[in-house]
């Protein structure tokens, strides 16, 4: 089964061709980091108008690159929510467009169900069920993964996501966006013990987190040494957030894990490719016998491989939409669109 993927939730264009959910005939991404970096963030509008210029052509390379012609697609898949509205209708207008005049099904996808779907695509032996840590610039969750379309999640942020965080610190070092790749860069060979940033218990649920008092704290620290003309060691600024957002993520994996016996945990998202969070992982995980599938660094960001995949098995549990299908800014990833 061969299908044709759009994935325009945020600032990248991205369209790819999947075939029986696991393999990636062609997968191509039109980027407009460039010009919200400008702004130090995403601007809506920017992206949606980014999106309209560049989905067409880039659904006529992606089938190129693929091999394949326009007859040959058995369906079209897109992100539905969650993300930038006016983006994401974008994709969804495109995909309807594309699927009704193809005579084929349009298949709705969540956007982190299709991040956790990435696995697949680089792990063949990967099955539900399992744990999935999601980490990005939208999402910080612990998705108990019951099937390859059921999901629980068992414990997230209550306010601003991991790599939020990420963007926001690196925005005011002058860093540019996005800010995960640099943060990373300026971590290595920082002392993780440089800086004491708080770290938040959540009442409740202990596998909730909380990182806007992180993100407070070190904003506090840089503006505070800007005011009195003081120098930070960049490089021990970073690291020592880097391993504040470890400890809030890696402990709290562990446990959700203990609590389901599978020793199966995967990671999924933007922000797992840090590689602080990668190696915590990896000793927390080998230490508890539990075993880690980890993405590749290609497969972290957002694309539209990854939406194809877990559209193959959305498919094939009948999860198909009309041309009601709308765009939504939120979702929970448990939900599935219905008209």
């Amino acid at each position: 089964m061969n299908i044709l993927a759009i994935e325009s939730s945020c600032d990248e264009t991205a369209v790819a061709v999947v075939r029986d959910g696991r393999t990636i005939l062609s997968s191509v991404i039109a980027s407009s980091a460039d010009m919200h970096a400008i702004y130090g963030g995403v601007v809506p509008e920017i992206a949606s108008r980014q999106h309209v210029e560049a989905i067409s052509p880039l659904a006529d390379e992606a089938l190129r690159q693929a091999g394949i012609s326009k007859g040959e697609i058995d369906a079209v898949a897109v992100t539905y929510a969650p993300g930038l509205i006016g983006a994401l209708l974008v994709g969804v207008s495109f995909a309807k467009s594309l699927a009704f005049g193809l005579g084929v099904p349009l298949i709705p996808v969540h956007h982190v169900r299709g991040h956790i779907a990435a696995n697949y695509l680089a792990h063949a032996d990967l099955e539900p069920p399992f744990l999935c840590l999601c980490v990005s610039g939208g999402t910080t969750a612990l998705v108990h993964v019951k099937d390859y379309t059921q999901f629980e999640v068992m414990g997230g942020t209550r306010d601003d996501a991991a790599g939020e965080c990420f963007d926001k610190i690196a925005r005011v070092l002058g860093l540019g966006y996005p800010g995960g790749g640099p943060m990373d860069r300026l971590a290595q060979g920082g002392n993780d013990q440089a800086f004491a940033f708080p770290k938040a218990h959540m009442e409740g649920n202990p596998l909730d987190m909380s990182f806007s008092g992180l993100k407070t704290a070190v904003l506090n620290t840089v503006h505070n040494a800007q005011q009195k003309g003081e120098a930070l060691h960049l490089p021990d600024l970073a690291a020592s957030f880097a391993a504040a957002v470890s400890d809030a993520l890696v402990p709290r994996t562990m446990e959700a894990d203990r609590r389901l016996g599978y020793h199966k945990i995967a990671v999924a998202g933007g922000v797992a490719a840090n590689s602080r969070i990668r190696a915590d992982l990896e000793r927390a995980c080998q230490a508890a016998g539990a075993r880690l599938w980890l993405p590749p660094l290609s497969l972290c960001g957002d694309n539209a491989a990854m939406i194809g995949c877990q559209a193959y098995y959305e498919y094939q549990a009948g999860h198909t939409a009309g041309w009601a299908l709308n765009a939504k800014a939120s979702l929970d990833i448990a939900k599935q669109w219905s008209e």
